[in-house]
């Protein structure tokens, strides 16, 4: 502690972090949006007392529309659907936690604990679909928040998705975390047959006790992998994402990751490098000091040796990949462990021409 109190990063040898079991947040410090800025610190009496365990709320909202455009140049999708805001599985490196903010929320335990869930997405999707000028493109889910979260299984707003997706024949990608996936692999069977369904299982570790500290409330590494059996088995093209790779926190698993994948049937693999978007800088060095004290100056000298000296990079083109040896040696080590497992570098394209607009019915009432 006495090393990092001189060193780029000495301000958090001077936070206080909070106890939250199954959290993997470490403090709760105010939204950008918040007109007062709170913060917890010890004032020599020993008044710092640890945070009650947070329950998870619930906020019922409903979407104006649930199809999100984008058109940035380095991702492979141009449109996206969000069921719930905030992502219960906790993970301390997502880059999504700074949207909480703008429902003035802290990026912090609130992405974990206040959890919007958007009651109308099926019905939304339908209008959506059905709408005269509407023309097919894959539509991406699990790209802000995990589709499969734990609210997921109460709500069930992303089976009601899928069930959508495949009545009216619309391609559909999926990235998760979650074993979940799995309750749905008789639409997933369907959709896999007409061509219109691809998943990706996000893999980070397969140390148990690692990946409960990266994402306490996601599913095991056994039971991710064992769903990508269950996943191929059906028929259902699948990748496997080791996403995101961490400095000296599990990059030394990049290989045994993509040879896990390739054994349960996954036929393909990508990586992203972590990314510290705006306040998950914070979230994720307080994290860090929580977790791997000893740790903290070196995984972060790494980090920003591939930022050009710099926390975070936004630049399209580098902001998944990173710059400079670093980065450029685990690319390498990743592109040489795709070709020797046999995984290719993305799956294959899905059909458009099956669409077939929902019918809905007039709310017009009749004169007759």
């Amino acid at each position: 502690m006495e090393r990092l109190s001189r060193s780029r990063d000495a301000d958090l040898a001077r936070r206080e972090l909070v106890q939250a079991r199954g959290r993997g947040a470490q403090s709760n410090r105010s939204g950008r949006f918040e007109p007062h800025q709170r913060d917890s610190f010890d004032d020599g009496w020993g008044s710092v007392e640890p945070m009650p365990l947070f329950e998870t709320v619930e906020h019922m909202e409903r979407a104006k529309s649930i199809i999100t455009s984008n058109d940035s140049p380095d991702i492979g999708f141009e449109r996206s659907i969000n069921a719930y805001r905030g992502c219960e599985h906790g993970c301390s490196y997502c880059f999504a936690r700074p949207s909480h903010a703008f429902l003035g929320h802290s990026a912090g335990i609130d992405f974990e604990r206040d959890i919007y869930v958007k009651t109308n997405a099926v019905e939304a999707l339908k209008s959506e679909f059905a709408a005269r000028n509407y023309r097919p493109k894959p539509i991406a889910m699990g790209t802000n928040t995990d589709p499969y979260q734990p609210a997921e299984r109460k709500h069930k707003l992303t089976r009601g998705i899928l069930e959508v997706m495949l009545e009216t024949r619309h391609p559909v990608m999926i990235t998760t975390k979650s074993a979940l996936i799995a309750r749905d692999l008789d639409i997933l069977t369907e959709l896999a047959g007409l061509g219109l369904v691809k998943v990706a299982m996000s893999v980070t570790s397969m140390d148990h006790k690692l990946s409960r500290k990266m994402e306490p409330r996601a599913s095991s590494p056994a039971r991710r992998l064992e769903a990508i059996r269950l996943l191929s088995e059906a028929g259902i093209p699948t990748a496997i994402f080791a996403s995101p790779m961490i400095p000296a926190i599990n990059d030394m698993e990049l290989e045994r990751i993509l040879d896990a994948g390739k054994a349960q049937g996954a036929i393909s693999a990508q990586m992203i490098l972590l990314r510290l978007p705006g306040e998950v800088r914070d979230v994720f060095r307080e994290w860090l000091l929580r977790h791997f004290p000893d740790r903290v100056r070196h995984v972060l000298s790494l980090v920003r040796d591939t930022r050009g000296g710099k926390d975070y990079d936004s630049r399209w083109g580098t902001r998944m990949t990173g710059e400079g040896p670093y980065a450029t040696l685990l690319r390498q080590r990743f592109e040489k462990a795709r070709d020797r497992y046999g995984l290719e570098a993305k799956l294959a394209g899905l059909r458009t021409d099956l669409f077939e607009a929902p019918k809905l019915e007039s709310k017009q009432m009749s004169l007759f």
